[in-house]
C-alpha cells in the first residue's frame, strides 16, 4: 500500500471521519472554540483537538491566538481544491459515460439492421416448454 502525503489526500484523508465532518460543518458558521466544538459530542476535548490537528494538517481550518482563546475557523479553499478535482473527475467519467451510450446505441442499430427491419417474435412459455416454437 502506498502512502502518499499530498494535500489532497490528507483533505480527503480527514474528510473520511464523520466527527471531522460534523467541525467543518459547525465552523462553516463561524469560528469557535474547542470547548465549543467538543459540546455537541461524546467525547472528551482532548479527543476533539485530536480532531482538530488532522483537520489542521490538511489545511481545511486555522487556529489563531488571542490570549487563552484560540478559536477555530473554516479555511474554505483546501474544500475548494477538493471540490475542483472531484468535478474534473466526474466530467471525465461522464463523457466515458456518453462514448459508451453512444457506442451501445451505434452497436443496437447495427444489430437490428443485420436482424431485419420487424422486431423477432418471441416463443410463448407454452411453446418453449413443447418445444413447438413458431417458424418465421
Amino acid at each position: 500500500m502506498t502512502i502518499t502525503d499530498d494535500g489532497l489526500s490528507r483533505t480527503f484523508a480527514a474528510l473520511a471521519d464523520p466527527t471531522r465532518r460534523e467541525i467543518l460543518a459547525r465552523l462553516a458558521g463561524g469560528e469557535a472554540t474547542v470547548r465549543e466544538l467538543a459540546e455537541p459530542f461524546a467525547m472528551t476535548q482532548q479527543a476533539i483537538s485530536k480532531h482538530l490537528k488532522v483537520l489542521e494538517r490538511a489545511g481545511l481550518i486555522s487556529r489563531s491566538r488571542a490570549a487563552q482563546y484560540r478559536p477555530c475557523r473554516l479555511e474554505p479553499q483546501q474544500l475548494d481544491t477538493a471540490a475542483d478535482w472531484i468535478d474534473k473527475h466526474r466530467r471525465v467519467w461522464a463523457d466515458r459515460f456518453d462514448r459508451l451510450d453512444d457506442h451501445l446505441s451505434t452497436l443496437r442499430q447495427g444489430s437490428a439492421l443485420r436482424q431485419g427491419s420487424g422486431p423477432r417474435e418471441e416463443p410463448t412459455r407454452r411453446q418453449q416448454s413443447t418445444g413447438q416454437e413458431k417458424k418465421t
